[in-house]
C-alpha cells in the first residue's frame, strides 16, 4: 500500500497531477481543495495517499491533509459511494464543511455537489452521523471558536443535548474561553433558547 508520495510536481491536469520521485512517474487524482494549494511545477510535493485496487486498474489518490483523507476513507465505506464521487465532494465542499453539514444534518449543502442528489445526500448523512460529524468538524475548526470546544461539546453532548443545539452553542462561546467557563457559557446560552 502506498500511504504517502514525495517528490517533484510535474503536471497538473485537474483532477490529475503527475509526481516524480525517483525517477518513477505516479499519477494521482487529487480534490480541488488539494489541487489549489499545490506548489508551482518543478517545486517539491508531499501528499498523503489511498491505493484503491479493482480488477481493470490501480488508481491512486493524493491529499494535502490526513482530515481530507480520513474523510476520503469514510466516505468509500458509504454503500454506492465510489472514488469519483467522494473526489467531487471534497472537491465541492471543504472536510470542515462536510463535517458542519453532518453535525446538522443539511443535506442541502451536499446536494449542491454536482452527482450528488437528494437520497444520496441524506444517507450520506445517515450512515456518518457521529463517524465524523461533531468530533471532526471541532478538530478542523468548523466551530473551534474556543481552544476547548472538542471538550465543551463533548460535555453538552453528555448532558443530553443534540449536537445541532451544542454546535450552536460552541458557537457562542469567546475565544479563549477555558472548558469550566466555557461550558458554563453555553449552559446560559441553552437556557435561554
Amino acid at each position: 500500500m502506498i500511504g504517502r508520495i514525495a517528490g517533484t510536481l510535474l503536471e497538473k491536469n485537474p483532477p490529475h497531477i503527475l509526481v516524480d520521485c525517483q525517477g518513477v512517474g505516479y499519477e494521482l487524482a487529487v480534490p480541488m481543495s488539494t489541487f489549489y494549494n499545490l506548489p508551482a511545477l518543478g517545486e517539491k510535493v508531499t501528499l498523503l495517499t489511498q491505493m484503491i485496487v479493482r480488477e481493470d486498474a490501480h488508481l491512486l489518490y493524493g491529499f494535502g491533509t490526513s482530515q481530507e483523507r480520513t474523510a476520503f476513507r469514510e466516505l468509500l465505506k458509504i454503500s454506492g459511494v465510489g472514488a469519483r464521487t467522494a473526489l467531487a465532494i471534497l472537491s465541492g465542499m471543504s472536510v470542515a464543511d462536510l463535517a458542519q453539514a453532518i453535525t446538522l444534518q443539511e443535506a442541502g449543502r451536499l446536494t449542491r455537489v454536482p452527482g450528488i442528489g437528494k437520497k444520496t445526500a441524506e444517507r450520506l448523512l445517515l450512515e456518518l452521523k457521529g463517524k465524523f460529524g461533531a468530533d471532526l468538524g471541532v478538530a478542523v475548526g468548523t466551530v473551534a471558536t474556543s481552544e476547548h470546544a472538542s471538550d465543551v461539546l463533548n460535555a453538552l453532548l453528555a448532558l443530553g443535548y443534540s449536537e445541532k443545539e451544542a454546535v450552536t452553542a460552541v458557537k457562542q462561546i469567546p475565544a479563549g474561553t477555558g472548558v469550566s467557563d466555557g461550558i458554563k457559557h453555553a449552559l446560559k446560552g441553552l437556557s435561554k433558547a
